[in-house]
């Protein structure tokens, strides 16, 4: 099984990533990650033995920032990071207003709103220091993820989001991309 360490070593060789890594730390975000199925993707493909990466949907970058709510500014942070590495498809959200999104409680951090994921598996995020050291957050841990089991995060397994949930997993469709994923479902 996967250690988080294992995690980061993955991620810290494989220049792609690296790349996303540094263009992200280039726009001196205060509390930034890049979470969710950038995180997910590179741990699954490995497990599956894949040589290609899976093409992601986005590339998630999240950041903390409660005195600029405006949601232009994450569109103008995504043409930033477009001009540095075009063809990424970056999605850059300012967790100090996506709980009014999500429909939530206020989030504390970036660290905060990535626990609340959906699930598990995309509750994860790196960051990278000046020194270019990887950090990883897992706020639910890695065990799901290594063991490519998908379940709801604490706050999806509320049975008013049980509905949000399966709709998401079904839209996902995770295992025909890899066959070994296992999913469970809240109890109603």
């Amino acid at each position: 099984m996967l250690n988080e360490q294992d995690i980061l070593h993955l991620a810290a060789g494989d220049a792609w990533m690296m790349d996303v890594m540094r263009a992200a730390r280039s726009l001196g975000l205060p509390d930034w990650w890049v979470c969710a199925g950038f995180v997910r993707s590179k741990i699954w493909d490995t497990l599956h033995g894949f040589a290609e990466r899976t093409p992601l949907a986005d590339v998630d970058v999240v950041y903390f920032d409660p005195g600029c709510l405006d949601e232009a500014v994450e569109k103008t942070l995504e043409r930033k990071l477009l001009e540095r590495m075009p063809g990424v498809p970056w999605s850059v959200k300012n967790q100090a207003r996506m709980h009014v999104v999500n429909g939530n409680p206020p989030y504390s951090s970036s660290v905060d709103a990535i626990s609340k994921f959906p699930e598990t598996v995309t509750a994860l995020g790196f960051q990278l220091d000046a020194a270019d050291r990887l950090r990883l957050t897992a706020p639910s841990g890695i065990g799901d993820v290594a063991s490519m089991t998908v379940r709801p995060t604490p706050m999806f397994s509320r049975p008013e989001l049980a509905g949000v949930y399966a709709a998401r997993i079904a839209k996902k469709d995770w295992q025909r991309t890899w066959h070994r994923v296992r999913v469970e479902m809240p109890m109603p």
